[in-house]
């Protein structure tokens, strides 16, 4: 069935719905923001606030959307991200797949929630769980990443709880906060 693409383009879609970059949780990220990230104290150091930037762009025909983060340190190291957002073709649901320069990349993608204009995911990675929310609202983007370190493991999918039965608690990591440039 064709349908029209993310720029007034053409697409063909196999089951007659929109692309990646049309869906609603994807079309207000789409473009260039700059402004800052604050990381939570931590084993990476103080708390501190750095310069950065996001881009949003569609790929493949708007079937996907690339994601692109930097951010540069006070003494010139830097910290980069780059996801790609994709739609489940059954479940409608948004997919994420991340990778940054700490070098740790996930085995697949992970699904998405999408409730309130909030985009809400948490990913397992060896040192445990990040868990981001990702928003824009009044013309301001914020991605917020909280952490969570890595229970018993038993090789599942799902976070584990500890011996008196609670899962650890998310800890803030980043809360970024950005405007388009």
């Amino acid at each position: 069935m064709q349908g029209s693409a993310p720029g007034g383009g053409q697409g063909v879609y196999d089951d007659g719905g929109a692309p990646a970059a049309g869906h609603p949780a994807l079309t207000g990220l789409i473009g260039h923001w700059r402004g800052s990230t604050v990381l939570a104290a931590g084993p990476w150091g103080p708390e501190r606030s750095v310069d950065a930037e996001v881009s949003y762009s569609p790929l493949a025909g708007g079937f996907g959307v690339v994601q692109s983060y930097r951010h540069v340190e006070a003494d010139g190291r830097h910290f980069e991200g780059h996801g790609i957002f994709s739609i489940d073709p059954v479940r409608k649901d948004v997919l994420w797949y991340y990778i940054d320069s700490t070098g740790a990349s996930p085995a697949a993608a992970a699904r998405c929630t999408w409730h309130g204009g909030v985009i809400r995911v948490e990913r397992q990675g060896g040192a445990g769980w990040t868990r981001h929310a990702i928003s824009v609202e009044g013309g301001v983007l914020q991605h917020v990443t909280e952490l969570r370190a890595a229970g018993t493991s038993d090789g599942g999918d799902k976070p584990h709880a500890d011996a008196d039965g609670k899962y650890p608690a998310y800890r803030p990591f980043m809360r970024s906060v950005f405007r388009r440039a």
